[in-house]
């Protein structure tokens, strides 16, 4: 994990939360998600899902984390002030793979946003020659 000052809380909260997907255990993100905490999942493309509030936003994560057919592999982590960078590679079951990025505010110890993008199939942009 790469670590900017100030950001020793942040960086303790995305270690906990990327450990209960390593480790398949959803109970480690009980104390993790903030009461008023906002998500925007990856899809419907181009603008995702939008989920608002503790309980909507731990379950999605839960299932997430218990989920032992795909898997989410973290591939950094940035910590900066109270923000968190978090590239990764979601993983099927079926063997195809998709790679993304989530920002992460934490306030209080807590994940109070996390929005992701993914990289999605299509047409690259044209590049200047």
């Amino acid at each position: 994990m790469h670590e900017c000052d100030g950001a020793e809380e942040t960086a303790e909260v995305i270690r906990r939360f990327n450990q209960a997907f390593h480790e398949h255990d959803p109970a480690i993100l009980k104390d993790l998600v903030a009461p008023d905490r906002v998500m925007e999942s990856i899809q419907p493309a181009p603008n995702g899902t939008r989920y608002e509030g503790y309980d909507v936003n731990l379950a999605l994560w839960q299932a997430l984390a218990a989920d032992r057919v795909n898997r989410l592999e973290v591939e950094d982590t940035f910590a900066m002030g109270d923000c968190a960078y978090i590239p990764w590679r979601f993983h099927f079951g079926d063997g195809g793979s998709v790679r993304g990025a989530t920002l992460i505010r934490v306030r209080d110890g807590r994940i109070v946003e996390a929005l992701s993008y993914a990289k999605a199939p299509g047409q690259s942009a044209p590049l200047p020659e």
